[in-house]
């Protein structure tokens, strides 16, 4: 919430300046035009070898390691969505023992571990009994499990990648995830320079489950590139297909960035932040795949506006402004608008627009209920940052369970949740239905959002003054200290992590509706990573990952 003052002598508001940084792109992206020509010849290219990989997928002559392994590497690379009925049929064989692995397998610490996470990643409910070899009779992880070789290392990368899928009250794989790590940390500088010493270093920086999918799949084909053991057809159908979908990115994201520069809201509310191709960076992380495309552009416009608005209550507007704003948008009346201040004039009909185009967009296939629950959520939040603007005005530090109530809310992952699925043929009323009864998936989501978000922007929002931070909440009410507090707050994280991994195995609603509300936690892990706020400030942690997936292509 802003500090704004009243001169006194000249009767005017005088107003904060918040100074985010500018965008770091410009109109770089408005102009992007498709080569339809070389679209075309990835195309067909991407058909023939398409079925090579196929082929390989469904074969009868491959073990199940193989399989796996196989399966591992579809996915690292980005392709798995070409195969998902094959891929679910091959683990569910797996899962349901029609696929064994061979008896030299069973003691196999990189095999098992590798069909464990899969296994949990498809919502195939794995025990985590297949780490209990690795424990002592006390309970504690075996001496002898000490890296000896680079089998062993492959075994811990692989047993510290699975952990990452552990729930509430699994304590063996807590055990495993520190185990694993504690090792890994110590082996992994005396590591000789390999692709293996690449892989265990980037899994240490960003773990894998948590990492944004198409980032990590850029990654990893530089890196497969890199293996004495890559398949050559498959490493051109990963890069032909990355360099194809890459054209249809860019493709919306100029629709994006055209659209942005044409409301013109920044030129308009300059103390806003300017992070339209963020927005959009977003999107991709919830669901890159071709079909989502309107989806795409559907919710980065609304994180755009979402960013604008927060940024109005949090940076610049007075309380008599946002109580009149946030009238308005709970009537949701254009006749409204009369009633606002000019600069609240021009936002307030920017976000009737938007949604009033969205209805456009779906009500023509009788989806205009997708619209209604999008508006709901968008109401929902600027209803909740008026309460925190309240909160700050009247100097209410508010209790922590008062405080999470407002605040995961004001986390945005309410509304972009239910809005990214607005533009999802598949998601029908009963999804929203499902949504609105706030599935444990759901509240793990918003959980690891809030406190994250909470410990990467502390430091900006006391500087602001804002004293009813979830930080301070929890510190007074326990009294304790700051560092305490935020080793706190991640501990919570760790636990809404948990809960997220229990969340994905609730088959109330499709996987394909699941994936989103996982990916958005991804997003999370990413953009707040190291204490930092990778949407305010860009340049620090998204910037190579945006010109990576958004501007350089693979040479092929």
């Amino acid at each position: 919430m802003a500090i704004v003052s009243v001169d006194v002598n000249k009767n005017e508001i005088v107003r904060p300046v918040a100074n985010f940084p500018p965008s770091l792109w410009g109109d770089v992206f408005n102009s992007y035009t498709m080569d339809i020509q070389l679209s075309d010849m990835y195309t067909e290219e991407i058909k023939v070898l398409k079925e090579e990989a196929r082929n390989m997928l469904i074969s009868r002559d491959s073990k199940l390691s193989e399989k796996l392994a196989f399966i591992d590497t579809l996915e690292r690379l980005g392709l798995s969505y070409h195969f998902e009925n094959e891929i679910q049929e091959q683990l569910t064989l797996a899962f349901n023992g029609h696929l064994k692995l061979e008896p030299e397998e069973n003691d196999d610490l990189f095999i098992n571990s590798l069909q464990f996470r899969l296994l949990r990643q498809h919502a195939l409910d794995a025990p985590s009994s297949v780490f209990e070899r690795l424990v002592e009779n006390n309970g504690e992880f075996k001496k002898s499990s000490l890296v000896r070789d680079i089998d062993d290392v492959k075994g811990l990368l692989s047993i510290y990648e699975a952990s990452y899928l552990r729930r509430t009250d699994e304590e063996i794989l807590d055990k495993a995830f520190s185990f694993s790590k504690a090792h890994l940390e110590s082996v992994a500088p005396n590591l000789p320079e390999s692709s293996l010493k690449k892989h265990v270093s980037r899994a240490l920086y960003q773990s894998h489950v948590r990492g944004i999918p198409r980032v990590e799949t850029h990654l990893f084909i530089s890196l497969y590139g890199e293996f004495e053991s890559k398949n050559e057809s498959l490493l051109r159908l990963a890069k032909l297909d990355f360099n194809l979908l890459q054209m249809q990115h860019k493709m919306e994201l100029s629709e994006v960035t055209r659209w942005w520069k044409e409301v013109d809201l920044i030129s308009k509310l300059s103390f806003a932040r300017d992070r339209a191709v963020e927005c959009y960076f977003w999107t991709v992380g919830v669901y890159s795949e071709p079909q989502y495309g309107i989806a795409r552009i559907m919710l980065a416009k609304t994180i755009c506006m979402i960013s604008v608005i927060d940024d109005t209550f949090d940076a610049y507007g007075t309380i008599d402004e946002l109580t009149v704003f946030n009238d308005a948008v709970q009537k949701w009346d254009i006749s409204e608008i009369d009633r606002l201040p000019e600069y609240m004039q021009i936002l307030y009909r920017v976000l009737l627009d938007l949604y009033e185009s969205f209805d456009a967009e779906l009500s023509p296939k009788g989806r205009s209920y997708a619209v209604h629950h999008a508006k709901e959520a968008m109401q929902q939040i600027v209803g909740s940052y008026y309460t925190e603007a309240k909160w700050f005005i009247k100097g209410h530090l508010p209790t922590f369970d008062e405080y999470m109530s407002v605040a995961k809310i004001t986390s945005t992952y309410y509304v972009l949740t239910t809005t990214s699925l607005i533009g999802m043929d598949n998601a029908t009323s009963q999804v929203f239905d499902w949504l609105l009864s706030k599935p444990k998936i759901v509240e793990a989501n918003v959980t690891i959002c809030r406190v994250v978000d909470d410990v990467g922007t502390y430091e900006v929002e006391k500087g602001r003054g804002q004293e009813a931070t979830g930080i301070d909440c929890y510190m007074k009410e326990h009294g304790l200290s700051t560092e305490v507090t935020i080793d706190l707050f991640y501990e919570m994280a760790e636990n809404a992590w948990k809960e997220l991994n229990e969340g994905l195995m609730d088959n109330s609603v499709t996987m394909e509706i699941r994936m989103r509300i996982f990916n958005l936690a991804r997003l999370i892990d990413v953009t707040y990573t190291h204490n930092g706020d990778g949407y305010t400030h860009p340049e620090k942690l998204l910037k190579p990952s945006i010109v990576a997936l958004l501007v350089d292509s693979f040479e092929v």
